[in-house]
């Protein structure tokens, strides 16, 4: 079996540094996984008997730029033709503590394939395309079956983050009901997930929540006790909804995450956070939409809707929102004054906005000053 892709040619000039000095060049995880699957391939990995500082010295014996983004866990990144590699020794796990690993090098590719996660990760091929599958993931892969190496309860403690990991994975890859070993091993050591960085478990759930439809995935994260230690108090129903109401929208990780919780401890960047509360209020707050999107914007306001509607089990109605958001308050300042100034101008305006606004956006100026 061989995989294909415009992006095997262009790993030509990085595969060729390391077969020329006499080493192994093998694409892993990711770009093997999605080429066999026809999706779409962004994350080339290679995997490689070369030890890093091998790696960096052929790299720059050939010209190419090499960067030791990873270098004491063995990783560096080549760049050519503007195309980030990243280059990774075989590596076996000497010790872990459910956060980080302590690795030797290794020669054994099956060594290397026995430290990933899932055995549809653990999939190899050559620089011509030809797939090596040493622990036989290539049946899980067919079947879309998110199955652990091995022990689901090692791959686990070996790094806890692999619990939401395993229901990314199934909501974006998988089909039919999770892996059931795998299931139980998450459910037994959940607690583990409270040991990780909210970063970490933050950035997860944003790719977890970005799938095509996450929702039976974060159904089983509820049922297994997973859901709680992310998202404590979370009740998953109202994003099944969500996900039929946003029909043909694009997933957006913030607005699915409003239908779950109106604060996260996730640690997102302030403008996420702030977005995040304020589509949470606006949701569960009984604000005429047309009126948010005047003053927050045609998205805002549909993203509100949208959860409103889950939350409500009501469709919302999103008529009239981007005329809303493109309309022009027809009264100024100027048109108060020197009648009124400070305060009770800024009072006045409000007030003539807010009835403007509960006519339809229907009143003129005259109608308003009168």
């Amino acid at each position: 079996m061989k995989i294909e892709g415009d992006w095997l040619a262009v790993a030509e000039p990085v595969c060729t540094m390391l077969t020329d000095a006499g080493h192994r060049a093998l694409f892993v995880g990711g770009c093997v996984r999605n080429a066999l699957l026809g999706a779409p391939v962004s994350d080339l990995d290679i995997a490689t008997d070369a030890r890093p500082e091998r790696v960096m010295a052929l790299a720059k014996a050939t010209g190419l730029r090499a960067i030791p983004t990873g270098i004491d866990h063995g990783t560096v990144t080549v760049l050519s033709e503007g195309q980030p590699f990243e280059i990774t020794t075989f590596r076996r796990d000497v010790d872990t503590d459910g956060r980080h690993a302590t690795v030797a090098f290794t020669e054994d590719v099956a060594e290397d394939a026995a430290r990933r996660d899932f055995t549809m990760n653990a999939l190899y091929a050559k620089a011509d395309g030809t797939v090596l599958d040493p622990l036989g993931g290539l049946p899980d892969l067919k079947a879309r079956h998110v199955r652990f190496v091995g022990d689901p309860a090692a791959r686990i403690t070996e790094d806890y983050l692999r619990i939401l990991r395993f229901f990314r994975f199934h909501a974006i890859y998988g089909e039919g009901g999770p892996d059931a070993e795998g299931l139980a091993a998450c459910a037994e050591h959940a607690d583990g997930i409270d040991t990780l960085s909210r970063e970490r478990v933050g950035a997860e759930m944003k790719k977890l929540l970005a799938a095509r439809d996450p929702a039976p995935a974060v159904a089983s994260m509820a049922t297994t006790g997973v859901l709680h230690h992310v998202l404590p108090g979370a009740d998953p129903k109202p994003l099944a909804v969500l996900v039929h109401l946003e029909g043909g929208l694009p997933p957006d990780p913030l607005r699915r995450l409003a239908s779950l919780a109106t604060e996260a401890d996730l640690r997102l960047s302030r403008a996420e956070a702030a977005r995040l509360s304020r589509l949470a209020s606006a949701a569960r707050e009984g604000e005429d939409l047309r009126a948010l999107a005047f003053r927050h914007g045609a998205d805002l306001a549909r993203d509100a809707g949208l959860v409103r509607g889950a939350l409500t089990g009501t469709p919302p109605d999103l008529s009239g929102i981007k005329e809303a958001a493109a309309a022009t308050f027809p009264v100024t300042a100027r048109d108060l004054m020197p009648a009124m100034s400070g305060p009770a101008l800024g009072e006045r305006l409000r007030a003539l906005e807010s009835r403007w606004i509960a006519s339809g956006f229907r009143l003129t100026r005259d109608q308003l000053l009168d």
